[in-house]
């Protein structure tokens, strides 16, 4: 947020379209499926909050997460389920640094809506098998397993 409150209100309200519309395309199953893995297990609002962490990561981890979740585990460099996935703060800061310079709510973004469900083939969170086959590069199975499974330095 402290970089949001340098900027002039309009161009809050532009990154907060921008963030919005990456925000949404992230709403997809197989996306899910890999946060759930990387996190031991993902509900709504962590899949939330994963998804406003992903967008802070930078246009090259989003994109090539979004192309191939299972990427993920190549992308990062040091994924800690304690402290990586929970980007909370961030799906709040342009709405927060918007009200700060202007003491007023910031006004609707004019966006389509958010999709009611995620784009693609739901993921059967429960079945390790599966999760284990879908996502070999994210790892599975508990935290544990999954930090020497990994394709990336621990």
């Amino acid at each position: 947020m402290e970089r949001l409150v340098r900027l002039d209100p309009e161009a809050v309200l532009d990154f907060a379209r921008h963030f919005e519309s990456r925000y949404h395309r992230a709403y997809q199953w197989d996306l899910w499926g890999a946060a759930w893995v990387l996190l031991d297990g993902a509900s709504d609002d962590a899949f939330d909050f994963f998804r406003c962490w992903l967008i802070g990561q930078g246009r090259e981890v989003f994109e090539g997460a979004l192309h191939d979740p299972d990427a993920l585990a190549d992308l990062l460099d040091d994924f800690d389920e304690e402290i990586d996935g929970d980007g909370e703060d961030l799906g709040y800061a342009a709405d927060e640094a918007y009200e700060q310079l202007t003491g007023t709510v910031a006004p609707d973004l004019d966006l389509p809506p958010a999709p009611a469900e995620p784009e693609g083939t739901p993921v059967d969170f429960e079945n390790e098998a599966l999760l284990a086959e879908r996502y070999p590069g994210c790892g599975s199975g508990s935290a544990a397993e999954r930090a020497g499974a990994r394709r990336w330095p621990a």
